[in-house]
C-alpha cells in the first residue's frame, strides 16, 4: 500500500511541474506573439490584427455623456454675447454712417472713371 501512495504522490509532483512548465510555455508564446504583432503594425492588437475595444460600463458611459455635454454647455455659455448687448442669438449687424457710405461711393465712382479713361485710351 505505501508503495501505491508514494507512487500517487510523485505523480502529483510530477503533474505540478508539467502545469508550470506549461505556463511557462504560454507566457513565452504570449511574448513572442506579442513582438510580432507591434512589429507588423506598429501597435498592440490582438491575434486576429484588430485593436481590442476598451469594454465600459452603462455607468462610466453615462458619466463620460454627461461630462461632454456639461463641456459643451460651457462652451456654449462661453461663446455667447454678454446680456447688455442683445437677446437674440445672431451677431450684432453694424451701421455705416451716412458720411463712410458717401465716402466709398465715391472712392468707387472714381475707380470706374479711371477704368473707363483706361479702356478708351486702349
Amino acid at each position: 500500500m505505501s508503495n501505491l501512495s508514494s507512487a500517487l504522490q510523485q505523480l502529483r509532483q510530477e503533474h505540478k511541474q508539467a502545469e508550470q512548465q506549461v505556463e511557462k510555455l504560454q507566457s513565452a508564446i504570449s511574448v513572442i506573439e506579442g513582438l510580432l504583432i507591434v512589429g507588423r503594425n506598429g501597435s498592440r492588437a490582438s491575434r486576429n490584427g484588430v485593436r481590442p475595444g476598451r469594454v465600459t460600463s452603462v455607468a462610466a458611459r453615462r458619466r463620460m455623456a454627461l461630462a461632454q455635454k456639461a463641456r459643451w454647455a460651457k462652451a456654449r455659455q462661453e461663446s455667447k454675447p454678454s446680456a447688455g448687448k442683445t437677446n437674440s442669438s445672431s451677431p450684432v449687424k453694424r451701421t455705416m454712417s451716412v458720411a463712410a457710405r458717401r465716402k466709398i461711393a465715391a472712392a468707387q465712382r472714381a475707380r470706374w472713371a479711371k477704368f473707363k479713361a483706361a479702356k478708351k485710351a486702349a
